[in-house]
């Protein structure tokens, strides 16, 4: 189930322009820090949503270089 997510989750990131890859990065790091601010808080009920959406951060980050260096 995870992996087709991930499937679906590149698929949809490749037909990204260079300025949306960059503006979905700085939205998901900000999701990131309220999330980890709010675990830092109260433990979240899946803390699982961290690592996942830090895999996304990572995956939208080597699509983006991927582009900026043509391949």
């Amino acid at each position: 189930m995870a992996n087709k997510k991930s499937y679906e989750f590149n698929r949809s990131i490749k037909e990204l322009s260079v300025a949306d890859l960059q503006a979905k990065i700085q939205e998901d790091q900000l999701r990131l820090k309220k999330l980890e601010f709010a675990h830092a808080i109260s433990p979240l009920e899946n803390p699982m949503n961290v690592r996942s959406l830090r895999r996304d951060i990572a995956r939208l980050k080597t699509e983006l270089k991927k582009k900026e260096l043509g391949i």
